[in-house]
């Protein structure tokens, strides 16, 4: 019986995994996040008019919470949602005549990269173009074959990379 119930369960977590992809529910979670939010930081008023030092305590944390995974569903949307776009017009993700002089490294989030790497030929001038989020201040996606990489180009840390951006 034991089996049977984690197999069940096993399955059930597989199936689901596959279902839909996590961009597909994006909208919906980030509205429950607001709301969430929206609930814990009622509670944290009333703990503070009605409650002692621990309830408030308590529920400062519940906000931070909150904000957290509001925070994290919002940039995971933004970062992901490139690719129903892609799938709609697949020739703009074509890979077209790049090439590049260097071979092929797999870089990863953290990494230093060398500046020949993020030239300024190298930069993807239209983000937007891609449906891919702004780079700010001295960020800037960069192409590297047929991956994508959020580069600071002051001191050339790779912070995000978008493997088999490009078809």
């Amino acid at each position: 019986m034991r089996k049977l119930i984690i197999s069940t369960l096993l399955a059930a977590t597989m199936a689901s995994g596959f279902a839909a992809p996590a961009s597909a529910q994006s909208r919906d979670e980030i509205r429950r996040d607001r709301q969430d939010l929206r609930q814990e930081q009622r509670e944290l008023e009333r703990a503070r008019r009605h409650g002692d030092r621990r309830d408030i305590r308590e529920e400062r944390r519940d906000v931070q919470h909150a904000r957290r995974e509001l925070r994290e569903d919002r940039r995971d949307y933004r970062r992901n949602e490139w690719r129903d776009y892609r799938r709609h017009n697949r020739n703009l993700y074509a890979r077209g005549h790049w090439r590049s002089p260097y071979r092929y490294h797999a870089f990863h989030p953290g990494g230093r990269i060398g500046s020949g790497y993020y030239g300024p030929r190298y930069y993807i001038a239209d983000p937007w173009r891609y449906r891919l989020p702004p780079a700010r201040g001295h960020h800037r996606w960069v192409r590297h074959y047929d991956d994508v990489l959020l580069v600071d180009t002051r001191r050339g840390i790779v912070l995000d990379v978008i493997r088999g951006f490009f078809w």
